[in-house]
């Protein structure tokens, strides 16, 4: 189950129309991840802003600012909750960009090891057929590890299974397939 989840958060002025000033908007969105528990100083991050000069009907004149931040939470009942949060403080454009499980390098490994076990348990029953006996492994290769994304949306996200309301938002979980090629000498 991903255990780093990114969120793109986009705020704009035009959203609400020049209703709701930006800045109003960022502390709405600073108190909100406040009472979800976010350390803002390491897990927010301003991606990019921006002001769109505009000219509207009748000759007048707006000026609407934009900011997107990418947040970082570790699990999707978080993610649920700040999602409901900022939808009811009129910030709505939020969507997951990114997800990842910070241990797959060791679940690689992990995987890589059980499949040498379950060759040589394979090999031991075949050589047993052949009144043999296997010997030590002489030869062991790794072809490649499958990683398969769950129900891709975009480049790097995930489709979110919901159980009703935003505080049991669930991941698939992402699987992880090792092959391995191991070569016994036959006694």
């Amino acid at each position: 189950i991903p255990d780093k989840i990114t969120l793109s958060i986009t705020l704009s002025e035009s959203n609400t129309k020049g209703k709701i000033a930006l800045e109003e908007l960022e502390n709405r969105m600073e108190m909100i991840l406040i009472s979800n528990n976010v350390d803002i100083e390491s897990q927010l991050k301003l991606v990019t802003l921006s002001s769109d000069f505009r000219n509207l009907l009748l000759k007048k004149t707006d000026i609407y600012k934009t900011k997107n931040y990418e947040l970082v939470v570790d699990n999707a009942g978080v993610a649920g909750r700040i999602l409901r949060d900022l939808e009811s403080q009129q910030i709505a454009n939020v969507y997951l960009s990114n997800t990842e499980y910070s241990k797959l390098e060791e679940l690689k490994i992990e995987l890589k090891a059980k499949a040498i076990l379950k060759a040589k348990k394979q090999a031991e029953k075949m050589t047993k057929a052949l009144g043999q006996q296997l010997g030590k492994a002489i030869f062991v290769s790794d072809h490649q590890t499958n990683i398969r994304l769950p129900r891709n949306i975009g480049a790097n996200s995930y489709e979110a299974k919901f159980k009703g309301d935003l505080d049991d938002v669930e991941f698939e979980n992402i699987r992880v397939q090792a092959s391995v090629t191991v070569y016994f000498r036959l006694e």
